[in-house]
C-alpha cells in the first residue's frame, strides 16, 4: 500500500516543534519522503489531501495491560493493595487465552481513536496478545509478568526467543510483575536471563509508599537499589509508576539507562501519589507516558496522560513554569519508542516505520493555531484524531476501523465475558 498525504502541517518530532507544511509519501512500511510538494512516478493506492491538517508520529502507550478491559470500572474506589488482592487477582484467575485474546481487541480499538499506534504490554498470556495483536495489524511490545503466582523464568525465556523475530508488528522484551509479587529467586533468574541476551528489563517500580517501605523492611534497600544489586539493569530497562525515588533510586535510573514511564491518571486513581517528573527530566532519564491498565485508569486516552503530566508536575512543585507542553509531547511520542525500544517509530522521517495520525485542526478546541503542539496537550482530544495508520496501514478513519473484524461483536463477546464471571 503506498500513500501520500499532501497538503499537511507535518510535526515531525525531529527537532523543532514547530510543524512544516508539505507532504509524506509511506512506501510499504516506511516513510520514504517528507517535505515540499514535488513530482513523483510512484503509484499511489491513495492520495490523502489534509486541507491543513495535522500529521505527527502515533502516540507510543508504554505500559498497558490491555486484556484488563473486562475490569474497567468493575472494582474501583479502592485502596491499591485491596483493589489487586481482593478484585483484580480473583477475577483475573478466571482468565482464559481466548477471553484475553477477545479483550486485548478491545482495547486496541481505544488505543486507535485515542492515536496510539502501539502498546507495551505486560499480562497473562502473551500468545493470545500477539495473536490480537497481528490479526488486527497493531504494533505491540509484550514484556513478561513473572511473579509467584504466575509465568514463570523459563516461559519468558520461551517467549523472547519465540516473538522476537516472529512478525514485524511483534518484539517481546524481558520483565517481571514487580519486586514485591516475585521471590528472590525468580528475580535472579531474570537477572541472568538479562545477562544471557544482554537484554533490558521492565518491572512496576515504587508505585506506592507501602511498597517501597515493605522492600526496606525487607532487605534494608528501596526497590530499585535492591534489583540493581541483583544486577537486574546492567543493560537497562524501564520502571513502571516510579512515584516515590529517592534521589540514590534515579541516580542508578541515570547511570543504567533505565526509562521511567509515568502513569498519572492510574497513580491518581488510586491514590498512589505524583512521580516526580521535573526531577527526573532535570537528570536526563528518558521519560515516557502509559496509560496502565483499565481497571485502573479507566481510560485509555493518551490525551488526558499527557495533560495529567503537566498539570500534576506544575502542582508537585508549585511551579507553573515545570514540564512544558513541548517535554510531554516528546514522552508521549520520542520518550515511549525509546522506553520500548522501536528505534524506528517516533519520529516522521525518512527511513522510519509509519505509525502516523491526523489532527483535525478545524474544531473548536484546536483554535485559533498559535501554537498547534500546546495545543495539543492543553486542549487537545481524541475527538481530534480522525486517522490512525500503523505500519502503512490506516486501521482507523473518521469513526470506522479496519482491523478485519466488526467491532460489535468484540463489544458483545467482552460483555459475555463478565457476565459469565460475575454470575
Amino acid at each position: 500500500m503506498n500513500t501520500r498525504f499532501y497538503n499537511a502541517r507535518i510535526l515531525t518530532m525531529t527537532g523543532d516543534l514547530s510543524p512544516i507544511w508539505g507532504e509524506v509519501w509511506i512506501e510499504g512500511n516506511t516513510i520514504t519522503y517528507v517535505g515540499d510538494s514535488k513530482p513523483s512516478d510512484i503509484h499511489w493506492d491513495r492520495e490523502i489531501n489534509l486541507n491543513g491538517n495535522l500529521l505527527l508520529p502515533g502516540f507510543t502507550n508504554a505500559h498497558t495491560h490491555s486484556g484488563m478491559t473486562f475490569l474497567r470500572s468493575f472494582a474501583d474506589d479502592l485502596p491499591l493493595q485491596d483493589w489487586l488482592t481482593t478484585q483484580i487477582f480473583p477475577m483475573e484467575a478466571k482468565l482464559k487465552p481466548e477471553h484475553i485474546y477477545v479483550l486485548s481487541k478491545l482495547a486496541i480499538l481505544e488505543y486507535l481513536t485515542s492515536g496510539i499506534t502501539a502498546n507495551f504490554d505486560m499480562y497473562l498470556t502473551p500468545d493470545s496478545i500477539v495473536q490480537a495483536s497481528v490479526d488486527c495489524g497493531y504494533r505491540t511490545v509484550l514484556t513478561g509478568a513473572v511473579n509467584d503466582f504466575s509465568q514463570s523464568v523459563e516461559l519468558v525465556d520461551k517467549w523472547y526467543q519465540t516473538y522476537n523475530g516472529y512478525h514485524e508488528l511483534i518484539s517481546f522484551e524481558l520483565g517481571f510483575h514487580a519486586e514485591y509479587t516475585t521471590s528472590r529467586d525468580r528475580l535472579e533468574g531474570i537477572a541472568a536471563l538479562a545477562k544471557k541476551y544482554q537484554a533490558p528489563v521492565y518491572t512496576h517500580n515504587s508505585e506506592t509508599v507501602h511498597e517501597v517501605q515493605q522492600c526496606i523492611d525487607r532487605t534494608g534497600m528501596t526497590p530499585t537499589v535492591y534489583l540493581d544489586s541483583l544486577g537486574m539493569f546492567d543493560c537497562g530497562g524501564g520502571g513502571y509508576h516510579c512515584v516515590h525515588m529517592s534521589d540514590e533510586d534515579l541516580s542508578i535510573c541515570r547511570e543504567k539507562n533505565i526509562s521511567i514511564i509515568t502513569n498519572p491518571a492510574s497513580n491518581l486513581k488510586l491514590a498512589s501519589g505524583i512521580a516526580p517528573i521535573s526531577e527526573i527530566l532535570s537528570r536526563g532519564i528518558n521519560l515516557a507516558i502509559g496509560t496502565d491498565g483499565p481497571a485502573s485508569n479507566n481510560c485509555l486516552d493518551m490525551f488526558r496522560e499527557m495533560f495529567l503530566v503537566t498539570g500534576l508536575a506544575k502542582v508537585r512543585e508549585n511551579d507553573a513554569s515545570a514540564v512544558s507542553a513541548y517535554d510531554v509531547l516528546k514522552m508521549a511520542t520520542i520518550g515511549g519508542a525509546k522506553a520500548m525500544r522501536l528505534d524506528r517509530c517516533g519520529t516522521i522521517a525518512k527511513g522510519k516505520l509509519a505509525d502516523l495520525i491526523v489532527l483535525d485542526l478545524n474544531q473548536p478546541n484546536m483554535q485559533p493555531l498559535s501554537n498547534i503542539a500546546k495545543n495539543i496537550v492543553y486542549s487537545g482530544s481524541k475527538q481530534n484524531v480522525v486517522l490512525t495508520m500503523v505500519n502503512g496501514r490506516i486501521l482507523y478513519e473518521h469513526g470506522q476501523f479496519d482491523i478485519g473484524c466488526d467491532p460489535q461483536e468484540i463489544y458483545a463477546s467482552a460483555q459475555s465475558i463478565l457476565r459469565e464471571f460475575t454470575m
